[in-house]
């Protein structure tokens, strides 16, 4: 299946405006998704026609958004290759879900000398919270080093993966877009008697995704980055292991019974979703993973390695050595990301001349510091491509970049 960029393009409201009188070119899918009119549909229709909450009323319009929010977790579990949908728990976003895994796992699990094992590829998201339980409970936080490429250096991962109780890893670098070999870390964990927790906020959105295939324990991600809203986030995590862990959260929803001497928690997936759900946004999301399948993941794929080559070898012609791309060249390894350093100007600088041409990049640390510090810079532009975008995006990038090297006078 090839995709067909134009129809896309043509199904995200937001992609047929102009920017000072220049039509936009978004490239900053990595920090958030433009929205497809099915999802903002889906959306405005919930709220237009069965506005009630859920699991509560015995009303006809509330058993319908009951219906509508739960279609959508099973959506998501189908989208992930997930074998039971109540392994599938709501949160506002990623770093919820992370930090969920910190607090209610972690807090029952990881005792004083215990050892999370990080790459230093990761977003802060999945670095704080860990931060957080070591000032708390005394365990140690290790870090994978990198390669030059950017990706992860394993020649010594026999040696971290002592005393680690979980390993902590991204699926895709928000910064290098390096793939790390999750599968082959998530078996190393599982050799050690320790766990795999997976941040695929980067990845789910590129790749098809088969929480089997990955063989993670948690897996991480969130709606905005994949067509849908924001303000919704999902955890999957084995069953086995949400059933074993306490409620993150305490209040509505998340019990079967409250006394005057302590409660009993809900079952899963409802013991961490406390309080009234983004009911909006779990039905944006099922109908973003419906649009996202009618594609084919695959398609979507392909289409951004072809892309990405297309970028990192026209780019490379024009500027040459004035222009760094942080990451692997080999797009079999790498995502459609590209954070860029054009010679001595300042990341924000450039990504202000960029958007006065319409070309709308991220600038800054990407709450990535610890890799950023790797790298031996403070902040990079960050163009990132997703299935809306196509070669002429690319190309409209490369001139706005000569442009500004024009103002800056080099």
């Amino acid at each position: 299946m090839t995709l067909d960029v134009a129809a896309v393009k043509a199904d995200f409201p937001l992609l047929g405006r102009e920017v000072h009188g220049t039509p936009i070119v978004y490239l900053d899918s990595g920090a958030t998704s433009q929205k497809p009119q099915a999802v903002l549909d889906a959306m405005n229709r919930y709220y237009e026609t069965i506005n009630a909450n859920v699991h509560r009323g015995a009303y006809h319009i509330a058993e319908l958004a009951t219906t509508a929010s739960e279609d959508a977790r099973r959506s998501i579990g189908r989208f992930i290759g997930a074998t039971d949908e109540h392994e599938v728990v709501f949160t506002k976003n990623a770093t919820e879900a992370i930090n969920l895994v910190a607090h209610a796992w972690g807090r029952a699990n990881l005792t004083e000398g215990d050892v999370v094992l990080l790459s230093l590829l990761e977003h802060h998201a999945n670095i704080v919270p860990w931060h957080q339980l070591a000032k708390e409970r005394g365990i140690e936080v290790r870090w994978i080093p990198l390669t030059d490429d950017g990706c992860l250096d394993l020649d010594d991962l026999d040696r971290l993966l002592q005393d680690v109780k979980l390993v902590a890893v991204t699926a895709v670098s928000n910064v290098t877009g390096a793939i790390p070999p999750v599968r082959r870390l998530a078996d190393a964990a599982h050799a050690v008697g320790a766990l795999c927790l997976v941040d695929g906020s980067q990845y789910v959105p590129h790749l098809a995704t088969d929480v089997a295939d990955l063989g993670c324990d948690f897996l991480a991600f969130t709606g905005h980055k994949m067509c849908g809203p924001t303000g919704i986030g999902m955890l999957w995590g084995r069953r086995e292991l949400l059933d074993a862990m306490p409620p993150f959260l305490g209040g509505g929803e998340m019990i079967l019974d409250v006394r005057q001497d302590g409660f009993t928690p809900n079952e899963v997936p409802w013991r961490f979703e406390a309080g009234t759900p983004p009911i909006a946004e779990m039905i944006g999301i099922g109908a973003a993973v419906d649009y996202l399948e009618g594609l084919d993941m695959e398609a979507i794929r392909k289409h951004e390695v072809s892309l990405t080559n297309y970028a990192l070898r026209t780019l490379d012609d024009r500027f040459g050595d004035d222009l760094l791309i942080h990451g692997p060249t080999d797009t079999a390894h790498r995502g459609g990301i590209l954070s860029m350093c054009l010679r001595e100007i300042h990341a924000h600088d450039l990504s202000q001349v960029l958007d006065q041409h319409g070309v709308c990049v991220r600038a800054g640390h990407h709450c990535a510091k610890p890799l950023m510090r790797e790298l031996g810079v403070t902040s990079t532009s960050r163009a990132s491509l997703y299935l809306y975008n196509d070669e002429s995006d690319v190309d409209a990038l490369g001139y706005a970049l000569e442009e500004a090297a024009r103002f800056f006078d080099f």
